[in-house]
C-alpha cells in the first residue's frame, strides 16, 4: 500500500527529480570528500523537494465548473466561444493553480490558465474560443488542475467531469438562380394536381418500377395492358426533393483533419474552402437541401450507408434537422451505389432526385438510367476528385494517367445521364457550390432563387 513518502515521489517534477538527484551526488562527494560543509547543503537540497511534496501532497481543493458555448452550434470554419466559470467550495484560499481545458485536437490547440490564490467560495470567468474546420460533433472539457508549489518542484493534478457539446455542421452555401424547379415533379404537365381517382378506369396508376410495394399492382390495368401496373394512392400534392449522397471512400480523395497552415485548393475568396471531396458533396447535399425545405419541399436524404431518417412521426428532414444529421455523415466501405440507387429512386418517386456523386463511371450509374429515365427534372453532379490530390513530384507521370482514366470514366457516366434525360454538371475543386448549382443546364434565364 503506497503511503506518504510514495504519494511525494510521484507528485515530483523533473525539477524536482533532478534536485533530488543532484542533493545525493553532492552528499555522495562531500562523504567521500570528508567535507561536512557539502554534506549539510546535500541535506538541505534533499529536504527542500520533499517538503514541498507533503505541502502539496496534503493540500485539498475543491473546484467546481460549469460551460457555455454560444453558440453550441456553429457551421464550419466559424468560430464559437466558450466561458468556463470556475469556483472554489473549500474553505481556504487556494494556491497556484495550473489549468487545461481539454478541446479536441481538431478544433485547436488546448488552452491553458495560471490561476492564483482564489479565495474560498469566489469564482473567476475562463473565457477562449474555438474554430471548427471539420464537421462533428465535439465535446469541450473537461478542466484538468494541477497544482504546484511555489517552486515548481511538486504538482498534484486532478480532473473535472463538467462537459458541454459542440455540433459543427456544414456550410450553407446560397444558392443562385439554377437547379430544378422541384415544384413541377417529373411530368410535363407537373404534379401541382392531386392524384385522384375517379374510378377503376381512370388513369390512376402508372408502370411498375423496382422496389414498388406488390400489394399496390392494379390488376385490371395490369390485364388490360399487359405490363405490370401499380395503383398510384389519392393523397395531397406536396413538393419533394430526394438527395443522393455518395459518401464511398473509393469514390473520394479524403483528407485526415489537417493542421492550419496547410493549402486546401478552393473558390476564389474562399477562407474556409472543403477539405476534400467528400466536404464539397456533404456541403452541396446541405445547401441544396436547405433550400428546398426553406421552399416547403419535403427533402430526403438517401446515402450509400442508408437513408438519413427524420425524427418519428415525420416525412422529411427540416433544415436544421439535416445539417444535424449531415455533421456527423463520414465515408463508408460501401463498394458500389447498386443498393443506394434503388432506395433513392424508390424514395424519389414521382418527385425529382438530384444525385451528388464522386468518382464514378458507367457501371455506377447504369442503374440509375434504367430506374430514372429523366424527364428533364433529375440532375447529377459529377465531381472532380483529382482537384485534391497532393502534387508529387517522383509520381507525377502517374498521377497524369490517373487524372485521365478518372476523367474518361467520367465522361462516359455523364454522356450516359445525358442521353438518359438526365441533367448533368460536372464540377471541381475550384469550383464553388453555388456555381456548380447555377451551372445545372436547361435552366430558364431569370429564374428567382
Amino acid at each position: 500500500m503506497r503511503g506518504v513518502p510514495g504519494r511525494t515521489l510521484s507528485a515530483l517534477t523533473p525539477r524536482g527529480r533532478c534536485l533530488i538527484g543532484g542533493g545525493l551526488a553532492l552528499g555522495l562527494v562531500g562523504a567521500f570528500l570528508g567535507e561536512r560543509s557539502l554534506v549539510q547543503l546535500a541535506l538541505f537540497v534533499l529536504v527542500l523537494p520533499l517538503l514541498a511534496a507533503l505541502g502539496v501532497a496534503r493540500s485539498r481543493f475543491r473546484i467546481t465548473t460549469r460551460r457555455a458555448t454560444r453558440p453550441a452550434r456553429v457551421p464550419r470554419g466559424t468560430p464559437a466561444e466558450v466561458l468556463v466559470e470556475l469556483g472554489s467550495t473549500d474553505t481556504r484560499r487556494g494556491g497556484l493553480w495550473l489549468l487545461t481545458e481539454r478541446v479536441p485536437a481538431a478544433l485547436g490547440p488546448s488552452p491553458r490558465y495560471t490561476v492564483s490564490g482564489l479565495p474560498a467560495g469566489a469564482t473567476t470567468l475562463l473565457r477562449y474560443s474555438v474554430t471548427g474546420r471539420f464537421r462533428g460533433r465535439y465535446e469541450l472539457g473537461p478542466l484538468q488542475l494541477r497544482v504546484v508549489d511555489p517552486f515548481g518542484l511538486v504538482e498534484r493534478s486532478a480532473s473535472g467531469t463538467g462537459t458541454a457539446p459542440l455540433v459543427v455542421v456544414p456550410r450553407v452555401r446560397p444558392l443562385g438562380p439554377g437547379g430544378t424547379g422541384v415544384e413541377q415533379g417529373r411530368g410535363s404537365e407537373g404534379v401541382h394536381r392531386s392524384i385522384a381517382a375517379h374510378g377503376e378506369d381512370d388513369v390512376s396508376v402508372r408502370e411498375y418500377r423496382r422496389g414498388d410495394d406488390l400489394r399496390k399492382v392494379h390488376w385490371r390495368a395490369t390485364a388490360r395492358t399487359g405490363e405490370l401496373m401499380v395503383r398510384m394512392e389519392e393523397r395531397p400534392w406536396h413538393p419533394q426533393g430526394t438527395l443522393l449522397l455518395d459518401t464511398r471512400s473509393r469514390a473520394h480523395l479524403v483528407a485526415p483533419a489537417r493542421l492550419d497552415g496547410v493549402a486546401v485548393p478552393g473558390p476564389p475568396g474562399d477562407d474556409c474552402p472543403p477539405g476534400d471531396s467528400l466536404e464539397w458533396l456533404v456541403e452541396a447535399a446541405a445547401s441544396i437541401g436547405s433550400t428546398l425545405a426553406r421552399r416547403g419541399s419535403v427533402v430526403r436524404v438517401v446515402t450509400d450507408a442508408g437513408e438519413l431518417t427524420p425524427a418519428s412521426g415525420r416525412t422529411g428532414l427540416g433544415s436544421e434537422e439535416l445539417l444535424d444529421r449531415l455533421a456527423t455523415v463520414g465515408p463508408s466501405r460501401v463498394a458500389d451505389l447498386h443498393g443506394a440507387v434503388e432506395t433513392a429512386c424508390r424514395a424519389a418517386g414521382d418527385g425529382p432526385l438530384i444525385c451528388l456523386l464522386g468518382a464514378v463511371g458507367p457501371d455506377d450509374v447504369g442503374l440509375l438510367t434504367q430506374l430514372r429515365p429523366g424527364t428533364g427534372s433529375d440532375i447529377a453532379v459529377l465531381l472532380d476528385v483529382s482537384g485534391w490530390a497532393a502534387p508529387s513530384g517522383r509520381g507525377r507521370a502517374r498521377g497524369s494517367v490517373a487524372r485521365d482514366a478518372l476523367a474518361a470514366q467520367r465522361d462516359d457516366a455523364a454522356a450516359l445521364l445525358t442521353a438518359a434525360g438526365w441533367r448533368v454538371v460536372v464540377a471541381g475543386a475550384g469550383q464553388g457550390v453555388a456555381d456548380a448549382w447555377a451551372a445545372v443546364p436547361g435552366t430558364p434565364a431569370g429564374v428567382p432563387a
